[in-house]
């Protein structure tokens, strides 16, 4: 009987052990450190790098209805804030990143801090050769559903 009872635990214990041991699989780590990078060349005013990280085609979609650009329209946007040498600052508080079983493709959604808060970002990257580009990333700004009716109300007196 004690034979019995000792295997349970002892297979409990080594997938205990080998979940707490796994690492992390390098493309996440790749993906996370990307993105970290992204925002902070935005928060050091390095347009070059910061718009190194996207694609071609990429979308930004703001948090106005109107802010749907492509690459060269958020460029546009972008350009003022970083030469006077502000654009923003945007502190990951927590991130989940997901990729393809073929490996090509990645999104996520993260919480971050920013001047107006707490938001929300999602972004979809592609792999382009060996390196991770930015295809798409969504801005939004968070409001807890017991103040969303308040919210609406603001708004509409805005219209």
């Amino acid at each position: 009987m004690k034979t019995i009872r000792f295997i349970p635990v002892l297979l409990m214990g080594v997938y205990l052990l080998a979940g707490f041991t796994q690492p992390k699989p390098a493309e996440t780590e790749k993906i996370d450190q990307l993105i970290d990078n992204w925002h902070k060349a935005a928060a050091e005013a390095d347009y070059s790098n910061y718009f190194g990280f996207m694609a071609e085609n990429f979308i930004f979609l703001g948090t106005d209805p109107t802010e749907r650009w492509n690459k060269e329209q958020f460029s546009g946007f972008c350009k003022p804030y970083f030469d006077k040498g502000k654009a923003w600052d945007f502190r990951k508080i927590e991130r989940h990143i997901e990729i393809s079983k073929d490996g090509k493709v990645a999104w996520f959604d993260e919480k971050i801090s920013t001047w107006m808060k707490d938001c929300r970002g999602s972004g979809v990257l592609v792999k382009v050769g060996k390196e991770w580009k930015l295809t798409q990333y969504n801005l939004a700004v968070l409001i807890e559903n017991d103040k969303i009716k308040e919210f609406i109300q603001l708004r509409d007196l805005v219209k």
